[in-house]
């Protein structure tokens, strides 16, 4: 029995043996020729682009000059309108805040009982007066006739001729008296001192109000003006008759243009006002333009021209901690980080002040999947303007979305 497995054991430890001396021929193989060891290397060691981007470069062009300031929307003039006649009641109003209103329209009626009366009382000492007065102005005549006859004496004939001087003054008195009441009687009624909106109305039906107390404030004419207010350095470059874009709180915008400058600056702000007419009336029954309101803060931007400057697509800008950055792409394919300076933004477009030169190979787009020094694929298509799918060749998952610089720096 031990015989046999003796025998079944030489056979396993010759095959042992076998391998052992093949490894150790296969191992000095390798040492003396290393470059087989080199070629048999798996080609997956080399690098792989980052990501795939498409280039862009930035272009001169002409981008316009703007001057921001804020202020206040107003009314263009306000008109007040009274009651010019006291201690007369109110009797109807014709008016509400909010109403578009024409020159000479009814805003208010008051009662004229007591005026009428008053009309009618001065009529009537107008005919006595001129009752009087016709014959005062017969004993006259007659006084003139026998003047130097000796019928009667000089004094009698001044007396007749005074008498007759006499009732026509109180004729003329009474008629003032009369046009008094009767300018009372055309007051009882508050009229629109000028077209217009309706801003406010303190007035009420029944009540008794005292001469010049304020009834109604009207815009007059519907016309709006923004009052910006415009640091003294910069208030030079505000010329009459610049035109300047509007923007309200939600975002609503209408055109103006500058009435006038202000000729003093105030000493605390170091600010001076800008008057700028809005180019648009409020019209009928309206008081609003645009969403634009007398009293409201709206900010206003004004037009001073336009000059050159150089742009790149918004999406190939990445904000980072408060800076903005540029991808430049070398001729090894690897790109470099660049702090630039923006400026002006115009549609999908921005301003590049500094950092970056005109004949620069930029990424397009992607940028805030980059670090600095990252190898790239550059391929020919420009990048869609929602963002090109691309293939994340580190990891090989699955497409990400290349967003714009804007929404991944927040």
């Amino acid at each position: 029995m031990n015989t046999l497995n003796r025998l079944s054991a030489k056979p396993l430890t010759l095959a042992m043996f076998a391998s052992a001396l093949i490894g150790v021929i296969s191992l000095g193989l390798l040492v003396a020729n290393p470059s087989t060891a080199q070629t048999s290397a798996p080609a997956a060691t080399s690098a792989k682009p980052a990501l795939t981007v498409s280039l862009t470069q930035a272009k001169s062009s002409n981008l316009p000059v703007k001057l921001s300031a804020n202020g206040s929307v107003a009314a263009w003039q306000e008109a007040s309108v009274g009651t010019e006649t006291g201690g007369l009641r109110v009797a109807e109003l014709h008016a509400n805040v909010g109403d578009s209103v024409k020159k000479g329209q009814v805003l208010a009626s008051f009662a004229t009982e007591s005026v009428q009366a008053d009309v009618a009382l001065t009529r009537a000492a107008l005919a006595e007066a001129q009752a009087n007065a016709a014959e005062a102005a017969a004993n006259a005549e007659r006084a003139r006739a026998v003047q130097g006859s000796g019928a009667l004496s000089a004094q009698q004939i001044n007396q007749y001729l005074t008498q007759e001087q006499t009732a026509k003054a109180r004729v003329a008195s009474a008629q003032a008296q009369l046009d008094s009441q009767l300018l009372r009687l055309k007051q009882t009624q508050a009229l629109a001192p000028d077209a217009g909106i309706i801003s406010s109305r303190t007035a009420s039906v029944g009540a008794v109000m005292g001469a010049g107390s304020e009834m109604f404030k009207l815009i007059r004419q519907g016309r709006l003006e923004w009052r910006g207010e415009v640091t003294s350095a910069e208030l030079e470059r505000v010329k009459v008759g610049t035109g300047v874009t509007l923007i309200s709180p939600t975002g609503a915008q209408v055109k103006g243009r500058v009435r006038t400058v202000a000729p003093t600056v105030d000493a605390a702000t170091r600010n001076g006002l800008v008057y700028v007419d809005v180019l648009q009336s409020l019209g009928s029954g309206k008081t609003a333009v645009n969403g634009f309101k007398p009293g409201m803060f709206a900010r206003g931007e004004f037009e001073l021209g336009s000059s050159s400057a150089l742009t790149v697509p918004q999406t190939a800008v990445v904000v980072r901690d408060g800076f903005s950055y540029i991808y430049r792409v070398g001729q090894d394919k690897r790109v470099s980080q660049l702090k630039v300076q923006t400026g002006r933004v115009v549609a999908d477009h921005i301003e590049i002040l500094s950092g970056i030169k005109p004949d620069d190979q930029l990424v397009a787009s992607g940028g805030s999947f980059l670090s600095d020094g990252d190898l790239v694929k550059v391929v020919s298509a420009p990048a869609t303007a929602t963002g090109t799918p691309v293939q994340d060749a580190k990891t090989n998952s699955a497409p990400a979305q290349v967003k714009p610089a804007s929404a991944a720096a927040k």
